[in-house]
Parts: structure tokens; C-alpha cells; sequence
């Protein structure tokens, strides 16, 4: 049994039981006429302060290119989020998918970019073994759950682009030996998700 995934299905279930006070939204949308299905694992560790496994995209990629992110990517003909999620979470971190305890899909978030997400959360060991694929993932690291999903480190930031004013979260987590700045579409499932789990309630 584990006491991580009793308590994370217990604040899931009671959290998605009804609306949740404000979902952050992609204003962006509203120009976008056909979505692309995609999913990501949010993983959390097994431990007495549980993680959660973060990457950072190469940045050679050409979407999305060094920022943070949850392991994941387009949902395959045939496939559902979880077993989307999962598998990707295989190809980019050597995540295996009887390692993951699925506790559930949350709220779909859609972006700017034409992308309909669907976050899957699932408990993973704390001692799993991290096989990184160098080709997707330039670095990975485990950020404390209580510390992201805590509406006070989660900063709303609004910058002027395209003569526009955008306004995104932004979480910033320091591990000792550099910053990692969380924000896009990653800040904004974390934002939703605190609202769901209710990690500090």
C-alpha cells in the first residue's frame, strides 16, 4: 500500500468534485480552430516530503525549446491521455509503466499553440531509476510538491509581446546550484492543479 497514493486520491476525488474557485485559461484560444490531443505525466515520488519530476526541453528543440516540462507529447491514433502519458514518460525519462500508480486525469488545458492537454497524475518510487533521452530532455530534476502547489510561489507575471499583454504563472525553484524558472503551459497545470489537490487545505 502506499500512504502517498491513499492521500493524493483522496485531495483528487474531493477536488474534482466540483468546480474549483478559478482555472487559469489560455486567452489565446479563442483564435485556434482545431486542437491536437496531447497528454503528460505528472509524476509525483514516493518520499516524506514527495517530489514531482520536471525536465527541461533541449534547446535545439524546435517547439518549445529549454523550457520546463512534464514528460509528455502528442496522444497516438488509438491511444488514451493515460496510455499516452505513459509512454512518453518511457521514452523520455525511461519511466517504466508498471512504475506508475495512476491516480487520474485532471483538467484538460488548451493552448495558444493549437494543443489540447490532458494531465494524468500518478505516484511513482522514490528510488526509480531516471533514464533520460538526451534527444527530448536536456535535464530533469524533482521539485518538492508543498512548494509548487502552493498559490503563493506561484507568480503571475503579464509581459508585452506582439503588441499584446500576455500573463502567465511563474514558479521559481532553486535546488541549490541553479534556478529553475516554471512557467507556460507547465505554470499554468500546476496553478490548476493546486486548485484541485488542495496540497495545503
Amino acid at each position: 500500500m502506499s500512504a502517498l497514493f491513499d492521500d493524493v486520491s483522496r485531495r483528487f476525488e474531493a477536488g474534482h468534485a466540483a468546480a474549483p474557485p478559478r482555472l487559469w485559461s489560455d486567452p489565446r484560444i479563442q483564435h485556434v480552430e482545431r486542437f491536437t490531443p496531447a497528454a503528460v505525466l505528472v509524476a509525483l515520488t514516493e518520499r516524506p516530503r514527495p517530489g514531482m519530476l520536471l525536465l527541461h526541453r533541449p534547446s535545439t528543440m524546435r517547439a518549445h525549446p529549454g523550457q520546463i516540462a512534464f514528460p509528455g507529447g502528442r496522444i497516438d491514433p488509438g491511444e488514451n491521455p493515460v496510455e499516452a502519458a505513459l509512454r512518453e514518460a518511457n521514452e523520455e525519462l525511461g519511466i517504466r509503466t508498471g512504475d506508475v500508480r495512476v491516480v487520474g486525469t485532471s483538467d484538460v488545458y488548451r493552448t495558444g499553440s493549437g494543443y489540447e492537454i490532458t494531465p494524468v497524475v500518478g505516484v511513482v518510487p522514490a528510488d526509480l531509476e531516471i533514464q533520460p533521452n538526451p534527444a527530448e530532455v536536456a535535464q530533469w530534476f524533482e521539485v518538492p510538491v508543498d512548494f509548487v502547489l502552493d498559490p503563493a510561489n506561484q507568480r503571475t507575471r503579464t509581459i508585452d509581446y506582439e503588441d499584446r499583454k500576455h500573463s502567465f504563472v511563474e514558479i521559481t525553484w532553486g535546488d541549490g546550484h541553479q534556478d529553475h524558472v516554471i512557467w507556460g503551459v507547465t505554470g499554468a497545470i500546476l496553478h490548476n492543479l493546486s486548485a484541485r489537490l488542495n496540497w495545503h487545505g
